[in-house]
């Protein structure tokens, strides 16, 4: 069967083409995507060239933020989920081009144990944040929040959600730095500094945090940030960085502990879904943009890694009314 999907042909190269999906096993489902979305960490990267190595090979599809409606499920997989909305990780279902992910396609071949279903949750579109939100409640368990004092660095789509998982999960205080005004309104943090526009030392006087979680990939902001650590205060590296260059008299007079975050673990996307369901996680929030596929896709890019008011560019497969599943 052949689908469209987003490939990304050669470095800053994108196009929309045909692609040969495999066929679906007897543990497959087969999903058609309502909505995808626009990774500006690990995506981002890929698109520049930056990540040359399995599965990054161009030419790949990207996409690991997909959200579609089951429409064909294998032998061995439960009828009762036809119909569902559903979550998908990404998948490797492809004859003819790599995935790196492979979730920006428009239909998905992939295992029925990679999805996420979407039941009860009001809008399904909401399920685009669910790895989001799992990295950051992943950041939450590795911090151990409860009852310390959190320092977010950056006030993206990611650190926006963080922000709320570590006043849900129980933290004394929340504090979040970021340089772009617009960002820093949409923050639910208990402290908010804009070090463009504030003395951060004069902000944070008489604030020592127990916990520093990064999601800017900056190494002068980590280094701003390790200033105002307590003594066996703990760092979490929550993005993916080439090179880690900072000052080390900060971390070696304070005993600080630097734990890098690799991703969400078992258990976390379910955690996630049933926040959203119950209202306890916004995760619309953090949608600002969104774009037709069948748009001016380059522009879309451009728009979610370059433009800081950008949160999270949210793609549409299909047009308004096209809500049925194809046959």
């Amino acid at each position: 069967m052949q689908a469209q999907a987003i490939v990304f042909t050669g470095v800053r190269q994108i196009e929309v083409k045909n692609v040969t999906l495999k066929p679906v096993t007897p543990t497959d489902v087969m999903i058609e995507t309502f909505w995808s979305s626009i990774s500006t960490g690990t995506e981002k990267m890929a698109f520049e060239g930056l990540i040359p190595s399995p599965p990054f090979i161009f030419p790949f599809i990207p996409g690991y933020e997909t959200v579609g409606r089951i429409i064909q499920v294998g032998e061995h997989v439960n009828e009762s989920l036809l119909g569902k909305y559903a979550y998908i990780a990404g998948s490797f279902g492809y004859e003819d081009v790599n995935a790196a992910f492979g979730g920006a396609s428009q239909y998905v071949v992939c295992p029925v144990e990679s999805i996420t279903v979407l039941d009860e949750v009001d809008d399904p579109k909401c399920g685009i944040a669910l790895p989001l939100g799992a990295t950051a409640i992943h950041f939450m368990d590795l911090a151990d929040v409860a009852g310390k004092k959190v320092l977010v660095l950056g006030q993206g789509a990611v650190g926006i959600l963080a922000v709320q998982l570590a006043k849900h999960m129980g933290a004394s205080l929340v504090a979040a730095t970021e340089p772009h005004q617009n960002r820093l309104d949409y923050s639910s943090a208990d402290l908010k500094v804009n070090p463009s526009t504030q003395d951060v030392s004069a902000a944070f006087a008489g604030y020592e945090f127990d916990v520093m979680i990064d999601s800017t990939g900056v190494m002068n902001a980590i280094e701003t940030g390790l200033r105002f650590m307590k003594f066996h205060g703990k760092v979490i590296f929550g993005g993916y960085y080439q090179r880690i260059n900072i000052d080390y008299s900060q971390a070696f007079d304070k005993e600080l502990s630097f734990i890098a975050a690799r991703q969400w673990a078992k258990g976390d996307l379910l955690r996630v879904r049933e926040l959203i369901r119950d209202n306890r996680l916004h995760a619309k929030k953090i949608f600002t943009h969104s774009h037709p596929v069948e748009g001016d896709l380059k522009e879309a890019y451009r728009v979610a890694f370059n433009n800081p008011d950008c949160l999270k560019m949210v793609l549409h497969w299909k047009g308004p009314g096209e809500d049925k599943p194809a046959a």
